[in-house]
């Protein structure tokens, strides 16, 4: 970025673009940079700023390296201005073409976990139970930091008695990766558990102990306010830095989300269906169109014991609703 500054006022500012070659320093850029913008703008300023040393001249010019004060803000001023330029011209040529975009947070996110491919292909697991029953595990599939919603799989937890979250995660990871590996199926690039620490490191035990595969292995921990704060990762594990108000971060919380409103959403689906078959479907002599002309009508099954006779005849009949009446009111 230029800025031409006369008598304390910015009369012109211009970005341009070089395409830096193979180990081409910073200094190189604008050893080749400032020449070429002075002649375009016949500049004869006497002072250059700059933000570091550079190992040329410019003929009747000096340049001038500022620490603090009015012209240190004039250099920020123009990073801004070639920052702002880089931004604009990233989003403008992702418009064009999203899958640009993707590739690029899937670079970011190798490069910060230093992982030796490209994750394409990420799964993230989570559980979902209440006081241990009903328990489900929901795994949800990324490809290109995308939602691949056919790839996704919901899990009855079945050797777990109670609640005990690590036992229900590593059935879960058992199952689904020696499938994979009966079937032949593709292996993820990289594993997120929902949790900390502990989700990690009980994973692996079932990845790496059990299966022996070599799957990277990450954690989104979330702070005292249940708000994701940081992605560990590595055994030891280790905090990863991440710019909370990135876009990598926003994907990785979302993928958080997902797999989560995922698992809760089978949980709650399996509980109606359970607590629906035990009020309504052994009553015998009243049938599943009866049971969803009840439901449709009165809503829950709260509503359905609370209503009257006459309430009930209005819905499915004198016979049927006689039956389901006496069934809710035998005790009286």
């Amino acid at each position: 970025n230029y800025i031409h500054v006369t008598n304390g006022a910015i009369n012109q500012s211009f970005t341009y673009e070089y395409k830096r070659k193979l180990d081409e320093s910073d200094e190189e850029l604008l050893n080749e940079a400032i020449p070429e913008i002075r002649e375009r703008f016949n500049s004869t300023a006497k002072e250059i700023i700059v933000p570091f040393e550079l190992d040329f001249k410019v003929k009747g010019a000096e340049f001038f390296i500022p620490q603090r004060g009015d012209k240190h803000h004039l250099l920020e001023l123009s990073e801004m201005n070639a920052k702002q330029y880089k931004f604009d011209r990233l989003k403008q040529t992702e418009k064009l073409n999203p899958e640009q975009k993707q590739t690029r947070l899937m670079r970011e996110l190798q490069d910060k976990l230093k992982l030796s491919k490209l994750p394409y292909h990420i799964e993230c697991f989570d559980n979902s139970n209440i006081s241990g029953s009903d328990a489900v595990a929901g795994c949800i599939v990324y490809k290109g930091m995308k939602p691949s919603k056919k790839d996704y799989r919901k899990y009855n937890i079945k050797t777990v008695v109670g609640p005990d979250d690590y036992a229900s995660m590593q059935e879960v990871v058992r199952r689904r990766y020696s499938r994979m590996q009966e079937e032949g199926t593709p292996l993820p690039d990289l594993i997120i558990t929902d949790g900390g620490k502990g989700q990690m490191e009980v994973v692996r035990e079932v990845v790496e102990d059990e299966l022996h595969l070599s799957i990277p292995i990450a954690g989104l921990a979330k702070d005292d306010r249940h708000r994701t704060n940081e992605l560990l990762f590595g055994f030891p594990q280790q905090t990863i830095a991440l710019d909370i108000k990135g876009e990598l971060f926003k994907v990785l919380t979302q993928i958080q989300d997902e797999v989560h409103r995922y698992a809760i959403s089978f949980h709650r689906d399996k509980r109606s269906k359970t607590q629906l078959h035990s009020e309504l479907d052994d009553i015998k002599g009243i049938g599943p169109k009866t049971k969803d002309a009840l439901l449709k009508k009165l809503k829950t099954v709260k509503r359905i014991k609370e209503a009257d006779l006459q309430e009930l005849t209005e819905v499915i009949g004198a016979s049927k609703a006689t039956i389901v009446y006496n069934y809710f009111h035998a005790n009286q």
